[in-house]
């Protein structure tokens, strides 16, 4: 990690990759190129698997990225940039503050979604960010252990609803452009794309419930 980031600024930092179930060799590889290896008892989806990583980081910030890196390890800078100038404890990723930066998009369809996704998102849930779903967010670590230990969602609409829970944390959260290509072979499928919507109004149901107080 250290070779696409100015080593100076970052006195310790460590690689945790988060290992959900898989049939592979995935672990071994992992651990052999330096990782920390979390393994989750079965496969559990992508918002228990993040929120495991960020329960167990070590560092003072923790970063979650998706592993096929869609967005350079690097960008962090910016990222880190943003919350030393906000005075924020999060930082969000995303892909459409600065459309240009996106290098390779994804499918027509895939892009029509998240429009709506958002839009969806912006109604029930009340956040004001352009793009919530891009997989790479920076959390001051002790905010993420007060949000991530929140959290109740393991399935893909788990950004939303961390986010929601930092805001009525009254964490401060700033979202920030950054570089992203689309990676072909994602395991991600559109229905799965679809059943983050329903995620919204679970989010929503927990609040009124008061399940994230």
């Amino acid at each position: 990690m250290r070779e696409y980031l100015d080593a100076a600024q970052w006195e310790f930092a460590e690689v945790v990759v988060v290992d959900d179930g898989s049939a592979d060799n995935t672990v071994q590889v992992a651990r052999d190129a330096g990782a920390r290896v979390l393994q989750n008892p079965e496969n559990r989806g992508k918002g228990y698997s993040v929120r495991h990583g960020i329960l167990e980081a070590k560092g003072e910030w923790a970063l979650f990225t998706d592993a096929d890196l869609s967005s350079p390890i690097g960008e962090v800078e910016k990222l880190w940039s943003a919350v030393e100038r906000e005075g924020a404890a999060v930082a969000v990723g995303s892909r459409a503050l600065d459309r240009s930066l996106v290098g390779v998009h994804q499918p027509l369809l895939r892009e029509a979604v998240g429009r709506v996704f958002n839009a969806a998102m912006r109604l029930i849930a009340g956040l004001d960010f352009k793009d919530t779903q891009c997989g790479f967010k920076l959390f001051e670590t002790s905010a993420g252990r007060e949000v991530f230990s929140r959290q109740l969602l393991d399935g893909f609409g788990f950004d939303v609803e961390v986010l929601f829970i930092a805001r009525k944390r009254g964490l401060k959260s700033v979202e920030v452009p950054v570089r992203w290509d689309n990676v072909e072979g994602t395991k991600v499928s559109l229905w799965l794309g679809f059943v983050a919507f329903l995620d919204l109004l679970k989010v929503r149901r927990n609040a009124m419930q008061g399940k994230y107080k």
